[in-house]
């Protein structure tokens, strides 16, 4: 599997985030994100009109399902979302009838290990329960937490070799990572790189950065699409 950019539209003003879509993609995006202040603001509408604009674009709409499963994959689907998110900690059940759905609708499924005590062991769980990908993610508030308590900051990195070696689905690290980090991810065989705050979304005020985003991206797609997994890589 080649490397894919992922942009999420942590965003709460829909123009804003339609824009940056745009922007995003001339800048050699390959997905987009409704990501959860965008669904919260504005829902359905979000995802119909991310699909209006860019009706042949990867659409993921970052849920983080914890409970009415089918439901919300079936509403997110005709809407015209193409991945849907699923957290590890929601009811075995609730990942069951995601999945269903997901098969129903012909949307992917993307299981979240965020808050799993073990974070491997979610991963794995998330696979066996039939996830099409794994995010492996370390919470905003998590991080914020930590870093006030001032102690040693986690990063999705500190686990991310055990979690692609734990699973065969392609595998996607979430949390806080540097530009360079994420850049980085292919190489420990994480080929979905996800760009948002703090990368290209202010995570204080949860809207566009400053500076020549597209310029910023342009450059930052280049070099992961450059990067390669490792050999015998499964993703």
């Amino acid at each position: 599997m080649k490397p894919i950019v992922q942009i999420s539209l942590d965003l709460t003003d829909l123009d804003e985030a339609l824009k940056t879509a745009a922007l995003a993609l001339r800048a050699g995006v390959d997905w987009l994100e409704a990501g959860t202040p965008l669904l919260l603001a504005h829902g359905l509408h979000a995802v119909k009109a991310l699909r209006q604009e860019f009706p042949n674009v990867p659409i993921v709409a970052d849920l983080k399902t914890m409970d009415g499963g089918y439901l919300e994959t079936e509403m997110m689907a005709r809407a015209g979302a193409t991945h849907v998110v699923v957290m590890a900690r929601a009811h075995p059940e609730t990942i069951k009838v995601v999945v269903q759905a997901g098969k129903d609708f012909g949307v992917k499924v993307m299981g979240d290990n965020l808050g799993c005590p073990d974070m491997v062991a979610g991963a794995r769980f998330l696979e066996a329960m039939g996830c099409d990908y794994v995010i492996h993610h370390i919470g905003y508030d998590q991080r914020r937490g930590i870093a006030k308590a001032g102690k040693p900051t986690p990063s999705p990195l500190d686990e991310l070799q055990d979690v692609v070696q734990a699973v065969k689905v392609p595998i996607q690290a979430v949390g806080g990572l540097s530009l360079e980090q994420a850049v980085s991810c292919p190489r420990y065989g994480a080929p979905l790189v996800v760009l948002g705050a703090p990368l290209t979304i202010d995570a204080e005020a949860f809207k566009v950065a400053g500076g020549d985003l597209e310029a910023s991206l342009r450059l930052i797609c280049s070099k992961i699409h450059k990067e390669t997994l490792p050999k015998n890589q499964n993703s």
